[in-house]
Order: structure tokens, then C-alpha cells, then sequence
């Protein structure tokens, strides 16, 4: 009962937390004071080195948090996915309970420091003490193939937009 109160409590923080780093539906005019700068300005450099380029080529995360990894292959290979895609497990993508569809998450193996930009496509992993599901590929390039498992870091790097809904007669 406890571990279900738990995952229940950590899902709202979890949402809640999303809530504020999902950006404002209100456009912002690019120019006007208070408006931040546009999303792609931190993609552009103008330093002289690899390793400033490199740093500054990184979008800074929405949030980070560690959490236990596993993967799924085979066995789903070809089956639909929460998103109605199909799932490719060569593909770099992962599965999460609760992030939104389509959000973009960089995977950090916390052991060895391998990291791997991924997509949101599905829903899962349906097994309790672990919060993100990789694709095969995804495990392979983070070295975990082989255990299964992995401590990662997770860093929320971009939420989709909300979709405009269209209301009749509006």
C-alpha cells in the first residue's frame, strides 16, 4: 500500500514539476523587452573552440533527475507504441509513465558517462522502482545491453507544444 501511495505521490510532483517548466501557450514577439530569447539562440556560437562549441551546441535541461533504466527489444519489435507509432528497436527512443508524448530526454549512464539523446514514444515501464523504458539501441550505446539495468540521469531537454485546440463556433 505504501509503494502504491509512493508512486502515486511522485507521478503529481512529477506533473506538478512539468507544469512549470511546460512553456506558455502565448506566443512571445521576438524583440520585446522581457521576452526571453528565442529557443534556438542557444544553438548558436560564436566560440573558437571544440569544446566551448560543444558545450554551448547543448540545449540546457528543463529538469534533471536520476532514476533506474531498463530496455525492451524484441519481444515488441513491430507492435504499436503508446503514440501509435510503430516500435523499432534500433530506433532512439524510451518509454515513461508520465512525460509527455514526443518530449526529448537525454540519457545519461550515471556509471560510465555515456549519453544518448532520445524521444518519448511510449508509455511504461509497467515495473515498479524503474521510470524509463530505452529502445535495444538506446541500452547498447549506454553500455547496459548486457545488465538489463542502469542507473541514469535524466535530462528533460524539450516538451512538446501543447496542441491548439479548436473550439466550434469560437
Amino acid at each position: 500500500m505504501r509503494s502504491k501511495i509512493f508512486v502515486i505521490l511522485q507521478t503529481v510532483f512529477l506533473g506538478m514539476g512539468l507544469l512549470v517548466v511546460i512553456p506558455s501557450v502565448n506566443p512571445t514577439v521576438p524583440g520585446n523587452p522581457g521576452n526571453p530569447p528565442p529557443a534556438d539562440a542557444a544553438l548558436q556560437t560564436t566560440s573558437k573552440t571544440n569544446n566551448q562549441v560543444a558545450a554551448k551546441s547543448q540545449p540546457k535541461p528543463l529538469a534533471i533527475w536520476e532514476c533506474t533504466t531498463s530496455w525492451y527489444g524484441e519481444d515488441f519489435d513491430g507492435k504499436q507504441t503508446a503514440n501509435g507509432e510503430t516500435y523499432d528497436m534500433y530506433a532512439d527512443t524510451a518509454a515513461h509513465p508520465t512525460l509527455p508524448l514526443g518530449s526529448i530526454v537525454r540519457v545519461v549512464n550515471t556509471r560510465n558517462h555515456r549519453s544518448q539523446v532520445v524521444r518519448i514514444n511510449d508509455r511504461g515501464p509497467y515495473v515498479e522502482g524503474r521510470e524509463l523504458d530505452v529502445s535495444y539501441q538506446v541500452a547498447r550505446k549506454l553500455g547496459f545491453d548486457q545488465h538489463g539495468l542502469a542507473k541514469v540521469r535524466l535530462e528533460l531537454l524539450k516538451v512538446p507544444e501543447r496542441p491548439v485546440t479548436v473550439h466550434p463556433g469560437n
